[in-house]
């Protein structure tokens, strides 16, 4: 199978990585700030609410639902698209996906697509494979774009640029977007516009649109995107082929089931009641849109999750990003940090499995990126329980690295010398000289193979008389 490109080549394990992004103060300062604000909102829109619960347990309870029948939801969405005109393709993971979109772009006669911003897309590394092709991939939205030109990498699910201020982005425009004016300034409005009038001209010309989904109604065949800009809107109306790439979890059964997601999601991502475009298009409609249409079911490790019964609830996952707005580890170090296209708690459950590597270093750090706090699990509109998966997927990490790791020399020593009293009565008498070296009560640093416990907590230090001790003196 080819390599799964979830995350990206030569990103440091997240320790590392996290350290190098706290020293960057005005990463903090935008992230603390972008932050604050988004939660200040969600929680407004989500109080108007009072069955805010209620809805939340629907939304758990339909994915449920969607993932325990996934087989036969996804037959009845490929007869509902093909019966409307559309053409459904199965890509079992990057590669093949990535060869469907690249074969179709070229057969409608493109060097440059279009493209809504997507995660499925992002997760397999679709711009990178298109222009190894010979076809340029061009962002739409405006955060997506920002990145783009910044040759950089996103920070966020909803925001990828939450990691730039206005300053950062007006020289990445005056610096890389073509026709921007020379006098462009950091004035929102005055950025916004140098954005609209370059992709229109791209909208104008493009012959094909590339799109994610948000959800897919598997009832009549229909797709939905939503979005604040409209740029989207513009990708699914002109250019006469659309091809759209959808992790296969994406399925709602009937509209019904639909309706629930459109009051979840806008709140939890954007903070709004509903989404200013909401944009649903089933299968073709003669003179009217694209006249091709080409859904792409990717697998791409999602089946493989849906075999453990625990990890598998991260499928529920609707990329909202209320998870990442209220995580204090992603506060300070934002997205680059996590190595992968999905930042934050979802990010460290959903990629170790999408990968199905838990014995790579950077994959295999992720679901220590946590304090455990469950603020996650609060904020989750379809009540996936993160912490829950973080543990579980730390207890596999651990099993993995049992026969190999420093834990296992450490326990087998250990079991060597509890087995036998003399030697651990000798190994208490030898612990307790670590009080000649603590100050304050702790003990900060030790040499190796102790560095690796004390590099990122402090040690308590020994009593200078053990219990054993105790005991025998006082009672003989």
């Amino acid at each position: 199978m080819a390599r799964n490109p979830v995350t990206w080549l030569g990103t440091p394990a997240f320790p590392v990585a996290a350290k190098k992004a706290l020293t960057d103060t005005q990463l903090r300062r935008n992230l603390r700030k972008a932050t604050t604000t988004i939660r200040g909102k969600r929680a407004l829109a989500v109080g108007e609410l009072p069955d805010w619960e209620d809805l939340r347990r629907a939304g758990e309870a339909i994915k449920n639902e969607v993932l325990s029948n996934l087989d036969s939801y996804l037959e009845r969405l490929e007869q509902s698209v093909t019966a409307r005109g559309g053409i459904v393709h199965w890509a079992r993971d990057a590669a093949e996906a990535n060869e469907i979109v690249l074969r179709l772009a070229k057969a409608a006669g493109a060097d440059e697509v279009v493209k809504i911003k997507s995660m499925a897309t992002a997760e397999i590394g679709l711009n990178e494979a298109l222009e190894a092709g010979g076809v340029t991939a061009i962002e739409t939205d405006l955060a997506e774009l920002i990145v783009q030109l910044g040759k950089d990498r996103p920070s966020h699910i909803l925001v990828p640029a939450i990691h730039r201020n206005r300053s950062e982005i007006k020289e990445i425009f005056r610096r890389e977007m073509p026709g921007a004016p020379d006098d462009l300034t950091d004035e929102p409005r005055e950025l916004a516009e140098a954005a609209r009038a370059h992709l229109r001209r791209k909208f104008l010309t493009a012959k094909v649109a590339v799109s994610g989904a948000n959800f897919a109604v598997a009832d009549t065949g229909s797709v939905v995107v939503v979005e604040s800009e409209g740029n989207g809107r513009m990708c699914l109306t002109l250019p006469q082929t659309l091809i759209t790439v959808m992790g296969i979890e994406k399925l709602v059964p009937s509209w019904r089931d639909l309706e629930v997601f459109l009051q979840l999601l806008p709140r939890s991502s954007t903070a709004e009641r509903m989404n200013p475009y909401t944009s649903v298009w089933t299968g073709v409609t003669p003179g009217d849109g694209p006249q091709e249409f080409h859904l792409v079911l990717l697998d791409n490790g999602r089946t493989a999750t849906l075999a453990d019964e625990v990890g598998r609830a991260a499928l529920r996952c609707i990329r909202c990003s209320a998870c990442l707005n209220v995580c204090p580890v992603y506060e300070r170090t934002g997205g680059g940090a996590y190595g992968s296209v999905y930042p934050g708690p979802i990010g460290a459950i959903l990629t170790p499995q999408l990968m199905e590597n838990l014995q790579d270093k950077q994959t295999a750090s992720l679901p220590f990126a946590s304090s455990l706090c469950g603020a996650c699990f609060d904020a989750c509109p379809v009540r996936i329980d993160i912490p829950k998966i973080l543990v579980h997927l730390r207890g596999k990490v651990v099993s993995a690295k049992r026969k190999r790791g420093p834990e296992a020399v450490a326990m087998s020593a250990l079991a060597w010398v509890m087995r036998d009293p003399k030697r651990f009565a000798a190994a208490q008498r030898a612990g307790s000289l670590g009080r000649f070296v603590a100050k304050g009560g702790r003990i900060g640093r030790l040499p190796w193979p102790g560095s690796k416990w004390t590099d990122s907590r402090d040690l308590p230090v020994p009593p200078a008389e053990s219990f054993r001790a105790w005991w025998r003196r006082t009672r003989g």
